[in-house]
């Protein structure tokens, strides 16, 4: 008789199934920071005891520099000027005297600086504190360019037209003259305006790069700009406009004109006329009359 297999665990019927296989799990590690690889925030903040000292350097500081502005530590005993001419170096110490006995840490430098540019000859003004007691003041001084005549009275007119001093009659002969009509009002310190001023910035543009003739006086009225210059001839320049370009126009055709009297008009810079009388009009025919 043949012997029956015998079922293998799992009963009458059961087949051999293949067991289910597991996943492999995976763990991904971070590598630790390890020890002293960085700077801990503890190790740089400044301690308690630090902010404590630290707090009181500011305060003792701040104590002194109040302390130092109300004592005679650094009180002023010498307004030095530079920069300037004695006489107008006495009147600054004169408007800055208010300053001698204060502390040079107390200065009010910008009314010190008002004060010095009420002086008529100063345009500018900048201070040092010079330790322990002198405040040093440079002058930046007005640059005279005309002299003003009304009647019998003179005055010296700085670039911009400011006044900066009453003249004797024939002082300054050198510079040109600017006549002014009676109505005209005239304050020491202060600017003219008006056709008297675009004579003067006329005249003044003339000191760095000069005409290769003097002048003599200058001239503005309503539509017309003059200058007579001290051969007599009469330097026309129309309005104010293109001024500069229609100087060097004179400065190139002046010199062939043989230091005659006449007129030469340059209102027109491309096309200059001169005249050997004030009523005469010849072109003047040379490579000069193109305009720069």
């Amino acid at each position: 008789m043949t012997a029956k297999p015998a079922n293998v665990a799992g009963g009458k019927g059961s087949r051999n199934r293949p067991r289910p296989r597991t996943r492999a799990s995976t763990a991904v590690s971070f590598p630790r920071a390890r020890s002293g690889s960085g700077v801990e925030l503890a190790k740089i903040a400044p301690s308690g005891r630090s902010l404590l000292i630290g707090l009181l350097i500011l305060l003792t500081a701040l104590g002194l520099y109040a302390a130092a502005r109300g004592t005679s530590a650094f009180a002023v005993h010498t307004v030095a000027v530079e920069g300037a001419r004695p006489e107008v170096a006495a009147e600054v110490q004169k408007q800055l005297s208010p300053a001698l006995g204060e502390s040079l840490l107390g200065l009010d430098l910008a009314d010190l600086e008002h004060r010095a540019e009420q002086v008529p000859m100063v345009a500018a003004a900048s201070f040092d504190r010079a330790f322990p007691h002198t405040l040093r003041i440079t002058i930046v001084p007005e640059v005279p360019v005309a002299v003003l005549r009304q009647g019998s009275s003179s005055w010296l007119a700085a670039d911009g037209g400011r006044v900066v001093a009453e003249l004797d009659r024939g002082a300054r002969p050198g510079l040109p003259r600017i006549w002014l009509k009676h109505d005209v009002d005239v304050r020491l310190g202060e600017a003219v305006g008006g056709m008297q001023l675009r004579a003067i910035d006329a005249v003044a543009s003339l000191v760095r790069k000069p005409l290769p003739l003097g002048v003599a006086s200058a001239v503005a009225t309503r539509g017309e700009l003059k200058l007579v210059l001290r051969n007599g001839l009469e330097l026309r320049l129309g309005d104010s406009r293109d001024l500069p370009v229609k100087l060097e126009v004179a400065r190139r055709v002046i010199p062939q004109l043989g230091g005659a009297g006449g007129y030469l008009d340059v209102s027109v810079p491309d096309r200059p006329v001169a005249g050997d009388t004030l009523n005469s009009q010849v072109e003047v025919e040379s490579s000069t009359s193109t305009v720069p």
